[in-house]
């Protein structure tokens, strides 16, 4: 009987210490994909960048077509030109070629360091929102439920509808 009890005893502690540390984590998972996609700042970005990428986009065509242009006439008067003259002519060509080149790098990499200025405050944002509703609410851990974000199961406390409150939309 005393091992009966010292057993009943054992396990009463040890369910309660389990349920006792069970509770203490609570675990919320948020897509916060869905979230930045859904933020008002986040179309504003959007937009800048595909204006500034249109911008480029308009400007790169100009080069190409003046580059063409060229060429065509060129190779039109190549007959009546000296070999010196299309030499130069055709370094010409090989130069605005090199020049386009460079443009367009240099203006994907304008692009890459805008997309990168304009994202980095929204994604700090969110991420101050979720930080927020999360200890208002009690929670210690929140997963990205992202598809590929490494949750396979999120059947917990979906935070989006909360964090987008605490944003005001």
């Amino acid at each position: 009987m005393k091992h009966l009890k010292t057993l009943l005893l054992a396990t009463i502690l040890f369910v309660g210490t389990t349920n006792l540390v069970t509770a203490q984590n609570k675990i919320a998972h948020i897509n916060t994909t869905e979230l930045v996609q859904s933020m008002p700042d986040m179309k504003k970005a959007q937009a800048e960048i595909e204006r500034l990428s249109k911008t480029y986009d308009a400007d790169y065509k100009t080069m190409v077509t003046e580059l063409q242009n060229k060429v065509t006439q060129y190779r039109s008067e190549v007959e009546t030109k000296t070999e010196e003259e299309n030499t130069k002519r055709a370094q010409e060509v090989q130069q605005m070629e090199q020049s386009i080149r460079e443009y367009q790098a240099g203006a994907q990499e304008d692009l890459g360091k805008k997309e990168a200025a304009l994202l980095k405050p929204i994604f700090e944002k969110a991420k101050t929102a979720i930080q927020t509703v999360a200890k208002a609410q009690g929670f210690q851990y929140v997963l990205d439920s992202t598809q590929g974000g490494g949750v396979l199961v999120a059947d917990g406390k979906d935070l989006l509808a909360d964090v987008k409150k605490q944003l005001g939309f």
